[in-house]
């Protein structure tokens, strides 16, 4: 008789979903670890009339989601409007020193920034066009009959 023991590892997960305008996609090199791509999201919330933003920096995860963000990267450095909709997982917040001042906050004052896991792309709109749907996408690889 042979016992089995397992070695699965369980995992709790908050996932955030939201729209935002994909920003500052680039190529992280740790001193420590891999390369790995990060980008930040102008999340839009509150009234679709006059919407106000929440901004996240992400840590791009998984490799269909790192080649939906490098497909993104000429548009956002063209300064074109790039809308997602996404899924963002283990948010958590990083303090930091402004160095300059600005218009709201004086050099050295503390600042906050939102962080988490951009693990999932639904949707890709550039300058209001769509250019990529996850259905579309999944649809389409799907044998025909």
């Amino acid at each position: 008789m042979t016992t089995q023991t397992s070695t699965q590892k369980n995992f709790f997960n908050i996932h955030t979903t939201g729209i935002g305008y994909l920003n500052n996609i680039r190529l992280v090199e740790p001193k420590k670890g891999s390369l790995f791509y990060s980008c930040d999201i102008a999340a839009l919330v509150g009234d679709s009339s006059k919407p106000e933003y929440r901004f996240f920096n992400c840590n791009v995860k998984g490799e269909e989601t790192e080649r939906l963000v490098k497909r993104c990267q000429d548009a956002v450095n063209e300064k074109k409007k790039v809308l997602i909709s996404f899924v963002m997982s283990d948010l958590w917040f990083d303090t930091f020193t402004y160095q300059k001042d600005g218009k709201e906050h004086k050099k050295g004052d503390t600042g906050v920034t939102l962080k988490g896991r951009l693990i999932r792309i639904k949707t890709i709109k550039v300058d209001g066009q769509l250019v990529y749907s996850e259905q579309a996408h999944a649809n389409s690889d799907s044998p025909q009959a």
